[in-house]
């Protein structure tokens, strides 16, 4: 530390000789109190180009809620990190996290082994649906496709080691909506992980669909008089609610069904596909989504997603 030895006169007189020490810090080299001072004279008013500064970043940029964060892991649904939250079975840093927390990349989570054990015991179930079903709530009198899940119509065929229990029902949802009218294969799951790989945002899940249809008053050989332009629209070239579609594979399977397989899951979007190109759909069926397959499983029956399988 440097220091500064000044004379000056004070207000009170002193003795002959007396002088004030002052004693300061020496600025480091470069630093802001090591710069001339600057007067106003000496401030340039920024230019005016048109084009506003950027705003600073905000103090927080980069976290995002931990929920959010859990999800994006793979670890769970938002809806099972909030509730896993809620139980203390959530630590970041070794800290055990509140609600609506921030993380950031390199912030260590960890979850405890209840929350473990709780996701284990949640089942998937794949089910095929009949016509006249609906996929999610009742509406207009139809029943939804969970009443089917009951033990009498668990398929003979499952070699799954779940045995049936009501709590099984409890949260069980669609993955993917199958409309009325569409027969086929239809996920049920308690696992907020499956849901999001099967229907969330960022899903690359294909969806394989077997499809019965007729151009116009044809209903018998239809692949004969089908446009081939029209064909290929359907598999490239569409748009719904004012979006274009990804692109689909779409062939001939007979001459009168085809074979779709999507990476999307509009609302009835293959009815309103087929109708834009002149086809009238008069059987639909789910038959694959990912690498789970309808297989033998009959109508009205179901059964558990295998430990060996995945989506």
């Amino acid at each position: 530390m440097a220091a500064i030895v000044g004379r000056r006169p004070l207000a009170a007189p002193l003795r002959a000789g007396a002088f004030v020490v002052r004693v300061y810090r020496a600025p480091e080299p470069g630093s802001a109190a090591a710069r001339p001072p600057v007067t106003p004279r000496a401030v340039a008013a920024p230019a005016r180009t048109g084009t506003a500064a950027p705003a600073p970043a905000p103090a927080d940029s980069g976290l995002v809620r931990l929920n959010k964060r859990m999800a994006d892991l793979g670890l769970c649904s938002r809806r099972e990190a909030d509730d896993w939250i809620a139980q203390g079975w959530v630590r970041v840093n070794g800290e055990v996290a509140g609600m609506g927390v921030k993380v950031g990349a390199a912030d260590a989570i960890t979850v405890d082994r209840e929350a473990r054990g709780q996701q284990a015991r949640q089942v998937t179930i794949l089910l095929h649906k009949p016509m006249g079903y609906v996929s999610g709530q009742a509406e207009d009198g139809h029943q939804p496709a969970v009443t089917l899940i009951r033990p009498e119509t668990h398929w003979r065929g499952d070699t799954s080691a779940h045995r049936f229990q009501g709590s099984q029902l409890r949260g069980l949802a669609p993955a993917g909506r199958l409309d009325i009218d569409s027969v086929g294969l239809l996920v049920l799951t308690q696992d907020g992980r499956v849901a999001r790989r099967l229907i969330g945002e960022d899903s690359s899940i294909d969806k394989e669909y077997l499809v019965r249809v007729q151009y116009g008053a044809v209903v018998q050989d239809v692949q004969a008089v089908f446009p081939t332009a029209a064909l290929a629209r359907l598999r490239h070239g569409l748009a719904l609610d004012g979006q274009a579609l990804k692109p689909a594979e779409v062939d001939w399977q007979n001459p009168e069904q085809l074979r779709f397989v999507l990476r999307e899951g509009k609302k009835r979007q293959i009815r309103r596909m087929c109708e834009l190109v002149g086809l009238k759909v008069v059987g639909l069926k789910r038959i694959r989504m990912g690498r789970v397959v309808l297989g033998q499983l009959p109508p009205g029956q179901w059964r558990y997603l295998g430990e060996s399988e995945s989506f």
